[in-house]
């Protein structure tokens, strides 16, 4: 079993709009149906970055709320078609993404937005370098792959952590901001030692 990787979580330029060249539905299947292997893996169906992940076209670039829904409703249709590979789950103090990655040259996740209010999954496919330094401004879906997300409310942005496991599994933890004052106020009260004797 690989060990666990931690990915660097950046800050980045605030410019949501960095993927300028959208991908529209018609583009995308004339693409899909020529593009090779790797493209078929990355857009494969119940793949994070597929565009109709959610049984309706969304350009992976543009920023999903996937948080406002309930995860067994939002993916349901894609457990019971396919083998998902995405998974998402919330707990009392935090928020859990889980989904497979395809076989690519590297993954970044990115906070973006005004007060970090999306994150940005991306990464470029082994052995599709990109001649142009920016190769999300042109044809990114050539290159690459990318699903924006937006936060919740009460996301603490500042302390999303990133991990991958066994070489391809993505885990992004998001802790909400009102963990962070329960565990204050838990100490808060608990008396000291010293008020027992």
């Amino acid at each position: 079993m690989a060990p666990r990787r931690v990915l660097e979580v950046r800050s980045g330029d605030q410019d949501t709009q960095k993927w300028r060249v959208p991908l529209r539905e018609d583009v995308f299947e004339s693409f899909i149906a020529h593009a090779g292997d790797t493209a078929h893996k990355v857009f494969a169906d119940g793949s994070l970055f597929n565009p109709f992940l959610f049984r309706k076209f969304f350009d992976p670039a543009d920023a999903f709320p996937l948080w406002e829904f309930d995860s067994e409703v939002l993916l349901k249709a894609v457990r019971t078609a396919s083998n998902s590979s995405v998974d998402w789950q919330e707990t009392d103090t935090e928020y859990i993404l889980r989904a497979e990655l395809p076989s690519t040259k590297k993954c970044e996740v990115e906070i973006a937005g005004e007060k970090g209010k999306v994150v940005e999954i991306s990464g470029q496919w082994r052995g599709r370098e990109s001649e142009s330094m920016d190769w999300k401004a042109g044809r990114w879906w050539e290159h690459g792959y990318v699903r924006c997300i937006e936060l919740p409310e009460d996301a603490n942005w500042k302390k999303i952590e990133a991990y991958i496991d066994d070489e391809n599994l993505l885990q992004i933890k998001i802790p909400k901001n009102n963990s962070d004052s329960n565990a204050l106020q838990t100490s808060a009260v608990e008396p000291k030692e010293s008020e027992f004797v």
